[in-house]
């Protein structure tokens, strides 16, 4: 329908520019005019206005004249009509777009809230993203919003430090929210309207200084990112230990031939919990490497044992390829195996 519209408005805008060169042409052939005194007569007896003639006309003019004002007349009705048809599918579209937006905030739900599209914000969505995770983002710049207008993520316009704004994105639903304005009151803010609407749910919030950072952990924070200490720490890293910092890029978490990924214990099956890694034996029937641990209290273990066992509300850290993955899923998916790990 889009392409329909724009090929009529496009072919009207020919068929304009057509009725302007023959009547251009047909004055200065039949009169003797100059290009301009052609240009201007074809304007004003294609548009109507009446002004007076640029010089007196013959009866060829004049029976050229009429021809050009009856033919225009049906050409110019057909390029407003063609023009004012596309900008109501146009508008048409915008509301559209928006009412099923709206629609597809109220129903959304485990989805992460992304407040601020800045340079950080932006960085945070295009990872989300990559995740496949759902997502809203919420900014106060209007022209921000205006122009992500068509774009698959949810946009809301407005200041996330009010309740109304936050519940338009469905924060009751919501599992996280990431917090990136450049003012540290401002994510201050946000988190405590956050966390006094949702208490469960797990916010990350960008600071720009330490005291901002206990003051955030205070109000509830769940994590805190400082984009300038950890900016610093990779370039001195870069110098130091350029090997690893080499190393670690290559082992990225999402897309690359090697990957680090975390898996819930509760998303096994139940006849694996409870089991040591060592009965498992996903390293050797996988070719994963189990590389981390975290407890059910939240102690994380580094390069656990084939002793340490799938309690519950556990989660595993997991090197691998993305053949090794799918062979891991697959393993924990049906029976444990019998070889060590």
């Amino acid at each position: 329908m889009d392409k329909h519209n724009n090929h009529k408005l496009i072919l009207a805008g020919l068929y304009v520019l057509a009725v302007i060169l023959l009547g251009i042409f047909g004055y200065m052939l039949l009169e003797g005019f100059t290009f301009i005194n052609a240009l201007y007569m074809t304007v004003i007896t294609v548009s109507t206005v009446g002004f007076k003639e640029a010089q007196p006309l013959d009866d060829a003019g004049k029976l050229f004249t009429v021809f050009l004002i009856f033919a225009s007349l049906g050409i110019l009705a057909y390029f407003f009509t063609a023009l004012a048809n596309n900008l109501f599918q146009s508008h048409m579209r915008f509301f559209y777009s928006g009412l099923n937006k709206k629609k597809g905030i109220r129903k959304m739900e485990n989805h992460t809230i992304v407040v601020g599209y800045g340079r950080n914000g932006k960085q945070v969505v295009d990872e989300l993203i990559n995740f496949g995770s759902r997502m809203v983002v919420i900014d106060e710049d209007h022209e921000v919003v205006i122009s992500n207008i068509g774009s698959p993520i949810q946009f809301i316009e407005g200041n996330a430090t009010e309740d109304e704004v936050l519940l338009k994105g469905n924060i009751k639903t919501a599992v996280s929210l990431i917090t990136t304005l450049p003012n540290d009151a401002d994510n201050l803010f946000v988190v405590l309207t956050a966390r006094s609407l949702n208490p469960d749910l797990k916010i990350i919030s960008r600071a720009s200084s330490e005291s901002s950072e206990k003051k955030l952990r205070m109000a509830g924070v769940d994590s805190v990112v400082m984009p300038e200490r950890v900016g610093g720490a990779h370039m001195a890293t870069l110098v130091a230990k350029p090997d690893i910092v080499e190393f670690l890029e290559h082992m990225t978490i999402h897309g690359g031939d090697t990957q680090l990924m975390e898996i819930m214990c509760s998303e096994l099956q139940p006849e694996l919990l409870n089991k040591p890694l060592r009965e498992l034996g996903i390293r050797h029937i996988s070719g994963a490497n189990i590389i981390g641990f975290k407890t059910a209290s939240g102690e994380l273990i580094i390069n656990p044992t084939a002793d340490t066992r799938l309690i519950p509300n556990s989660k595993l850290f997991v090197l691998a390829t993305k053949e090794q993955l799918a062979q891991m899923s697959k393993l924990l998916k049906g029976k444990s195996g019998s070889a060590a790990d």
